[in-house]
């Protein structure tokens, strides 16, 4: 599973597609809780993380919404700058 980005001991990583399933979203680790957050609306659709790190995802995610969609939908996998 690609890792897309890191910052405050967040690792946020998108799978391919031919092992996920819809919505499109994002699997968020920190330290020993796990989430996915669909990126549509940026919510948690499964899974859960303190709520400053939830915050601090939907803040990253809302910066690069766009680019996290096409990278789903076109499977270009790169790194995205973390939030400072």
């Amino acid at each position: 599973m690609p890792e897309i980005c890191r910052f405050y001991g967040i690792i946020i990583r998108m799978y391919l597609i031919d092992w996920e399933h819809p919505p499109r979203h994002i699997h968020i680790k920190y330290g020993l809780y796990e989430a996915d957050m669909e990126l549509e609306k940026l919510n948690i659709i499964e899974g859960s993380v303190p709520k400053k790190c939830r915050q601090l995802v939907r803040e990253w995610a809302e910066l690069h919404q766009d680019e996290l969609l096409e990278m789903w939908d076109n499977q270009n996998f790169h790194p995205i700058a973390p939030l400072e």
